[in-house]
């Protein structure tokens, strides 16, 4: 039998090396120009800006052109930030009309919250963000552009709060609510409904802005919420929990927005930290601040933004009002700039001298006006005008004699509870009455 012939089997083909993945000019040139702004940022910035608005004007419409259009439009939006160039950045916007019309409208979206959020990093530019975000919405509405158009609505109202247009920013919202709780999109209305609460709060107005929060927590229950969001919902109610005074309810929520705004090494981390300073004065632990203020987290935040309230919780944990006051002044662009804080302090100010004038009043059955105004060392039409608050108030018992100039302190007198009494026996008796009365008329 003739032994089969061994066939041998053929050597696998090398593989051919993989061809480099080619790239597209105009991406090339955009790396190009990012490795030189990256390398030499404070030079040549208007050459970089006109090589990235070349790249702009090209007409081709392909996906590697349209990469480097997208990389050309955060490059010369940065560099229009930085310059502060208002008309520069609108003109990026509107006159891009073919580079946004070649691409999904999410990702136009995308694109021009990221140019505005470069407007938001400069420093005082906040008139420029109004300006640029009412332009956005006027282009939103002419160009049909409805979900970009509900988002910068939302933006706007905020900007309007930051700005202290508090009326003019609750006429935004409420157009925009109508308009989401159609669409039922619950992440916009829960911000929308946070900056209605900012603003009613602003206004004075409680009862509203707990309502406005209340939906805000309502719609966060059904999405995902960023811990920055999370900081902004609980520092909201650590003010409406403030402004009904329970202060150690409110250091809690300030305390843990304070901690989530430190997380995510956001500004406004410093605010949450006044408000949990303020929050110790208020509920009587000023002499709380200084471990407030020693805590791992807080102790990077210590310098001249605190240093009005820490004089302020020195003033109140010595009881004086020429501490007090002379601390206000120093720093009252400081503190008014705030109004949670500007409210609180006026309080705080006013509580602080009734106790000061109950104190030197209270070993006085005569006394006159001008002497304690004197020892108190404020005006006597101011601290005339007090004392009447007081008396009409219940918190002091006296009379103004205004002829003299003096006060009349009465003694303190205890409650006769027996009339009162007396009338809860009146008021059972005609209950009992009225039941008998009643029955008697069923059986018959």
């Amino acid at each position: 039998m003739a032994e089969a012939m061994e066939i041998e089997a053929p050597a696998p083909a090398a593989e051919a090396p993989d061809a480099p993945e080619e790239v597209h000019p105009l991406v090339e040139k955009m790396n190009k120009l990012e490795a030189m702004l990256e390398a030499d940022p404070e030079t040549q910035l208007s050459a970089l800006r006109a090589e990235a608005s070349s790249v702009l004007a090209e007409e081709e419409a392909s996906e590697g052109a349209l990469k480097a259009k997208e990389a050309a439009m955060y490059m010369v939006g940065k560099l229009l930030s930085k310059a502060a160039d208002l008309e520069g950045l609108k003109a990026l916007l509107f006159e891009n009309g073919a580079f946004f019309g070649a691409i999904p409208k999410a990702k136009t979206a995308k694109i021009v919250r990221n140019i505005l959020d470069m407007v938001k990093a400069v420093p005082d530019s906040l008139a420029m963000q109004v300006d640029l975000t009412s332009a956005v919405v006027a282009w939103c509405i002419e160009e049909k552009r409805t979900f970009l158009k509900h988002r910068m609505q939302a933006r706007f109202s905020n900007l309007q709060y930051l700005q202290g247009e508090y009326h003019d920013g609750l006429r935004t919202t409420s157009t925009l609510l109508r308009e989401l709780k159609k669409l039922d999109d619950k992440q916009l209305l829960l911000d929308t409904h946070l900056v209605e609460a900012k603003l009613h709060h602003a206004l004075r107005n409680l009862p509203k802005s707990k309502a406005a929060l209340t939906a805000s927590r309502t719609a966060a229950n059904s999405v995902y919420i960023s811990p920055t969001l999370q900081a902004e919902l609980d520092e909201m109610s650590g003010k409406l929990y403030c402004e009904e005074e329970d202060y150690h309810t409110a250091f809690s929520y300030f305390l843990e927005s304070f901690e989530g705004f430190d997380q995510g090494k956001d500004s406004r981390a410093i605010c949450c930290l006044r408000y949990m300073i303020l929050c110790k004065i208020l509920g009587g632990h000023a002499g709380e601040v200084g471990s407030v203020l020693s805590g791992k987290k807080a102790v990077k935040y210590a310098g001249p933004d605190l240093e009005g309230l820490v004089e302020i919780a020195e003033a109140a944990k010595k009881r004086s009002l020429e501490t007090f006051k002379a601390a206000h002044e120093a720093h009252a662009a400081e503190l008014n700039a705030d109004v949670l804080i500007a409210h609180h302090l006026e309080k705080l100010y006013e509580q602080m001298l009734d106790n000061n004038l109950l104190k030197l009043i209270e070993p006085f059955s005569c006394v006159e006006i001008a002497h304690v105004a004197e020892l108190i060392n404020l005006p006597v039409t101011t601290v005339e005008r007090k004392l009447g608050l007081m008396i009409l108030d219940g918190k002091l018992a006296g009379t103004l004699d205004q002829g003299r100039g003096v006060l009349l302190v009465y003694e303190a007198q205890e409650e006769d509870k027996a009339y009162k009494l007396g009338l809860n026996v009146i008021e059972n008796m005609d209950a009992v009455m009225s039941s008998l009365f009643r029955r008697a008329a069923k059986l018959h």
